[in-house]
């Protein structure tokens, strides 16, 4: 299976246009944002990266500019040149991990409307760096202008206990699932997951692309528990694409029923 050559050519991105996409779920999320982030900086892209919830302060490297005042101000953004990454938040939340605030989802919009930036990144759910979890009743929190929503999900959740150390919201998650706590993370528990109206993709429109990143496929063995998902995806929802990957070792493969596929 032949694996493609970059996670945006995974998710099947046309970077001539300006887009905004969210990324939700655990396992990942910020790991896959950035690494997009800069993959489309490579091509000349100016990207904005930003939230609706909390992501951490970005790392060295991860971003050439950290916004986090008077991020209201459209003008101030609009002299960015390209390929730039920019941080945008609404200011900061001391505690033991420092935090970048969120930005409401209406700004983001409005920041899409006027063609800012050639794609607007948002982390639009967080999972407490736990490789699974069910959203809360207000999560996530996705734009409106959202035309791409990646569900991500850490295959290393696998056959690991129902609990607080491994699943963010557990009882949530064997509400959505039928799961029960304590028993091993099943393929079927996932596939539930991703499928279920109050699971992964909640409050995702209708009119937006959905896709799954299984991240974590740093084994061979992994990988085929990746495709076994894909073909039950396959088999229940259609309009669902799904990619195994492994963001650490850089290896994407976008599947349909364990086969690859051009996600359009």
């Amino acid at each position: 299976m032949k694996p493609a050559a970059s996670l945006a050519e995974a998710l099947g991105i046309d970077v001539s246009a300006p887009c905004v996409i969210s990324l939700v779920g655990g396992g990942g999320k910020t790991t896959a944002m950035f690494r997009l982030a800069h993959e489309l900086k490579a091509l000349g892209k100016k990207v904005l990266v930003t939230t609706t919830t909390n992501i951490g302060v970005p790392e060295p490297g991860q971003c050439d500019i950290l916004m986090l005042e008077g991020c209201a101000d459209s003008s101030r953004l609009a002299a960015i040149p390209a390929a730039t990454i920019t941080c945008l938040g609404n200011g900061l939340i001391e505690g033991e991990i420092c935090k970048v605030k969120s930005v409401e989802p209406a700004f983001i919009d409005e920041l899409c409307a006027k063609r800012l930036f050639d794609c607007i990144l948002v982390e639009a759910d967080g999972a407490k760096r736990k490789p699974i979890k069910a959203p809360a009743e207000y999560e996530p929190v996705i734009p409106p202008s959202t035309a791409l929503v990646i569900g991500v999900i850490g295959l290393d959740a696998l056959d690991k206990p129902v609990d607080e150390s491994i699943v963010h919201r557990s009882e949530l998650f064997c509400s959505v699932t039928g799961a029960r706590t304590g028993e091993p993370i099943s393929r079927d528990c996932m596939v539930k997951l991703i499928t279920a109206g109050k699971g992964l993709f909640k409050n995702t429109s209708v009119a937006c692309r959905k896709i799954v990143l299984l991240n974590k496929a740093d084994t061979v063995e992994l990988h085929g528990q990746a495709e076994l998902i894909a073909r039950e995806l396959a088999q229940q929802q259609t309009d669902l694409g799904c990619i195994s990957a492994s963001l650490q070792q850089g290896s994407y493969t976008a599947m349909q029923g364990g086969s690859p596929q051009k996600v359009n």
